[in-house]
């Protein structure tokens, strides 16, 4: 493990990091609401130890490996929560568990949160929760490698270690730091657009931009406590839900739009049209059970919070306009469901992914097809390209993963104290990067114990890194030279 160099590394992405806060001191001066001292304090700390990690291991240019990648991803990501709980801890005056969760939280975009009160915070620490999730949203160190090319240190190692999906390797450029910058671009665009139409739709400015950081990484931070609904607006719930889909989508799809200037990728993507008709379907569906059950009065006004809930769950944003918790019957069960699914391979969503589902499905359907025909020869296809069966492979193998770690965190959070439903809730929460989960954790973390939180960030990282990347860590294969 090439330790020093790793430092090294930490050193220039703490230095970078450290110009984040530049824009909440920005907004302090602004609202003038006395934060500006937190905002410089919390600069100057990153950027003293990212220089003291730096000069200490200057001369430490060796190119990181694969292996070493895994590890700088893993480490940076917590190390990112330390650095961005600064403000709680300085300004909410939160306890070191208290501020580190809700960083985490933020970059994982996860949305869950042990913060009361939002609607009475300052507007530069909430300005901060928002923008760590836009920055999560796309992946900190895809930023570094797209704007650092000169790092020296293994960009693909990084792109590889950091991106999600199962077409992580990949690239939509020759260039690494040019298919990091482009994914960025349109992240850019898509957020911009996101703001105008918020802001057009009667938000303030100061919201819109709040909301579009959160809506477009799909992350689920809101400036108020009663999140979107607290617009209690269609226009503003329907910009939500298609700036939450396009959040979902795989990046290079949308890639694959602006460079031929046609819709037509979005429908000849079979992730994106199965994404697309999951959806609907499930809007439907639930539209109906909540009117016959008697939640809402009216067919519309049920199908209204019924796809503005699915979109949000599907995508793991966690934006509400209802509690899905309270809701009756099925209902929540169905969103669980959705929630693990999550978003396409390459998004900003949490949960397993459609594509993974999908080709999961293909693989039962095939085993069956084996047994009537067992010396048939059947080979599993997305669209009209055949899997691999190392693709399909590696496919179970984090479908396993995923759902035994998932397992386990829900029998220790009980350990820990809660019931089977809220630790359940907490892990569905948070490994699925969701916010919202069930029971005691149905709105928020704040009255649980110090180690389910810990046990949540753990889940959070989990679900940011697809398992691979932080599990890697456990085995003992990995430290042997």
């Amino acid at each position: 493990m090439h330790w020093r160099p790793i430092i090294r590394l930490f050193g220039l992405l703490l230095m970078f990091y450290s110009l984040s806060f530049l824009p909440s001191l920005v907004v302090s001066w602004i609202y003038n609401d006395a934060q500006w001292i937190t905002f410089i304090g919390s600069s100057l700390i990153v950027f003293l130890v990212g220089l003291t990690f730096w000069l200490g291991n200057y001369y430490q240019r060796q190119e990181l490996s694969v292996r070493d990648g895994f590890l700088v991803v893993t480490l940076f990501w917590f190390l990112l929560g330390l650095v961005g709980a600064l403000p709680f801890y300085l300004s909410l005056h939160l306890d070191f568990t208290d501020a580190v969760f809700e960083s985490i939280s933020g970059f994982t975009t996860t949305g869950a949160t042990v913060i009361v009160g939002l609607d009475q915070l300052p507007q530069s620490i909430l300005y901060h929760r928002q923008q760590i999730q836009w920055l999560g949203g796309m992946g900190i160190i895809v930023l570094a490698v797209a704007i650092l090319p000169l790092l020296g240190v293994g960009g693909m190692q990084l792109y590889r270690a950091e991106t999600s999906g199962v077409a992580k390797n990949e690239k939509l450029t020759p260039r690494i730091a040019e298919t990091a910058r482009s994914l960025w671009i349109i992240y850019v665009l898509l957020t911009v657009s996101c703001a105008l139409a918020y802001w057009f739709a009667g938000m303030s400015l100061f919201d819109a931009i709040g909301h579009a950081f959160t809506t477009v990484a799909t992350g689920g931070f809101s400036t108020h406590d009663d999140s979107i609904g607290y617009f209690n607006s269609p226009l503003i719930e329907a910009i939500a839900i298609v700036f939450m889909l396009a959040g979902g989508i795989n990046f290079a799809v949308h890639f694959l739009v602006l460079r031929h200037r046609l819709m037509s990728p979005y429908a000849e993507d079979p992730e994106v049209r199965t994404f697309g008709l999951l959806f609907v379907f499930a809007s439907v569906f639930i539209a109906i059970s909540l009117y016959f059950s008697g939640a809402y009065a009216g067919g519309w006004e049920a199908f209204r919070y019924a796809a503005f809930q699915v979109a949000s769950i599907m995508t793991s944003t966690g934006f509400g306009t209802a509690v899905f918790a309270e809701w009756p019957l099925h209902i929540p069960l169905i969103l669980v469901i959705l929630s693990f699914i999550g978003g396409c391979a390459g998004s900003t969503s949490g949960g397993i992914k459609v594509m993974r589902v999908m080709l999961l499905a293909k693989l039962g359907l095939r085993q069956l097809e084996l047994l009537v025909h067992p010396r048939a020869v059947s080979v599993v296809k997305l669209g009209k390209r055949p899997v691999s069966e190392t693709v399909l492979f590696a496919i179970w193998g984090f479908y396993v993963l995923y759902i035994v770690t998932a397992l386990l965190l829900t029998v220790a959070m009980m350990a820990a104290g809660l019931d089977l439903v809220s630790a359940f809730g907490a892990v569905v929460a948070t490994i699925n990067l969701l916010g919202p989960g069930l029971g005691e954790v149905a709105s928020n973390f704040a009255t649980v114990d110090a180690t389910v939180k810990w046990l949540g960030i753990f889940a959070m990282l989990v679900g940011r890194l697809e398992v691979f990347t932080l599990l890697i860590l456990f085995l003992p294969a990995y430290w042997r030279n």
